[in-house]
C-alpha cells in the first residue's frame, strides 16, 4: 500500500511538473481546452490542466523578415523582369495568426507576388525603375490591410533587386556609359575653364602688383630728387649766407680799423680784379674806381718814361 501511495504521489508530481510552463519574453502561447480557443498565454509561469489543455500554437512576437525569390513580373509596356522582394512583418494578435488562415507565410508569400504583379502592371519599364520607393509604399499598405485578419502586421516592403532582360541591360549600360562620359567632359570643360580664369586671375594680380611696384618706385625716386633738390638749395643757401657773414665781418672789420679813402678805393679795385676773371662780357665801373684806374696808369706811365 505505502508503494503505491509513494509510486501515485510521484505521478502527480511528475504530472504537475510537467504542466507547468514558463513563457519567454517577446513569445505568446496559444491554449485550447478540449479542442477549442481557451487563451493566450504571456510572459510568465503558468499551469496546463493535465489531459484538458495544449498547446496548440507557439508564436513569436518579434519583427521577422520574409525573403522571397526573384519573379517574373511584366509591365505595363510589356517587359518581363524579375524583382526580389523582402517583407519586414510582426505578429500582433496570436490567436488571429492561429485560426486567421492556413499556413500564414506560404498564404504572404503568396499575396505578396500578386500585389507586385498588380503594381508593376500599371507601371512602364521606366517608372518601375526609377519608382522603387512608391512601389514600397503601396506593396505595404496593401499588404498591411490585408494581412490584419490574419492577426499580422506588415512594418515594411523592400524591392531588393529589379532585374530587367539582359538586352535592355545592355541599352540601359551603354546610355548610363554615355551619361558618365558627358559628364565627364563636362566636368574637364569646367575645369579648364576654371583654371584659365584663375590664370587670368594671377596674370591681373601680376599687373597689379607690377603697376603698384613701379608706382612705389617713382614715389620714392621724385622723393628721393626732392629731398636732392632741397639739400642743394639748403647747400646754396648756406654758402650764400657764409659769404654774406664773411663780408659783414670784413666790412665790420674795416669799419674799426677806420680806413681812408684810398684803402677802400684800393680794395675795389682788388675786388673788380676777380670779377674780370669771370666770364661777363661787360662790367659797369663806379665813377671813383674809373678815377682810381686812370690815376694807375698815369703813374704806370710816368715810370715807364
Amino acid at each position: 500500500m505505502w508503494i503505491f501511495i509513494a509510486v501515485l504521489i510521484l505521478i502527480v508530481l511528475v504530472l504537475i511538473i510537467s504542466n507547468i510552463i514558463v513563457v519567454q519574453q517577446s513569445r505568446a502561447y496559444v491554449i485550447e481546452r478540449l479542442g477549442a480557443f481557451s487563451a493566450v498565454w504571456g510572459v510568465g509561469i503558468h499551469v496546463k490542466v493535465p489531459f484538458l489543455d495544449r498547446v496548440a500554437k507557439r508564436v513569436s512576437l518579434k519583427e521577422q523578415v520574409l525573403d522571397y525569390p526573384p519573379q517574373p513580373v511584366i509591365t505595363k509596356d510589356n517587359v518581363t523582369m524579375q524583382i526580389d522582394t523582402v517583407v519586414y512583418f510582426q505578429i500582433t494578435d496570436p490567436k488571429l495568426y492561429a485560426y486567421g488562415v492556413e499556413q500564414p507565410m506560404m498564404a504572404m508569400e503568396t499575396l505578396t507576388a500578386t500585389t507586385l504583379r498588380n503594381i508593376i502592371g500599371d507601371l512602364e519599364l521606366d517608372q518601375t525603375l526609377t519608382s522603387r520607393d512608391v512601389i514600397n509604399t503601396k506593396m505595404r499598405a496593401i499588404l498591411d490591410v490585408a494581412t490584419d485578419p490574419w492577426g499580422i502586421k506588415v512594418n515594411r516592403v523592400e524591392l531588393k533587386n529589379i532585374l530587367p532582360p539582359q538586352d535592355i541591360q545592355n541599352s540601359m549600360e551603354k546610355q548610363m556609359k554615355a551619361e558618365r562620359d558627358r559628364r565627364q567632359a563636362i566636368l574637364q570643360a569646367e575645369g579648364q575653364k576654371k583654371s584659365a580664369i584663375l590664370i587670368a586671375e594671377g596674370e591681373r594680380e601680376s599687373a597689379i602688383l607690377k603697376a603698384d611696384a613701379e608706382k612705389q618706385a617713382a614715389i620714392l625716386k621724385a622723393e628721393a630728387e626732392k629731398q636732392a633738390a632741397i639739400l642743394k638749395a639748403d647747400g646754396e643757401a648756406q654758402a650764400i649766407r657764409s659769404v654774406q657773414q664773411a663780408l659783414a665781418e670784413s666790412m665790420a672789420l674795416l669799419n674799426e680799423k677806420a680806413p681812408n679813402d684810398q684803402v677802400l678805393k684800393l680794395k675795389s679795385i682788388e675786388a673788380m680784379e676777380k670779377v674780370a676773371d669771370g666770364k661777363a662780357t661787360k662790367i659797369i665801373i663806379p665813377s671813383e674806381i674809373q678815377g682810381m684806374v686812370g690815376l694807375a696808369n698815369g703813374i704806370v706811365e710816368g715810370v715807364k718814361k
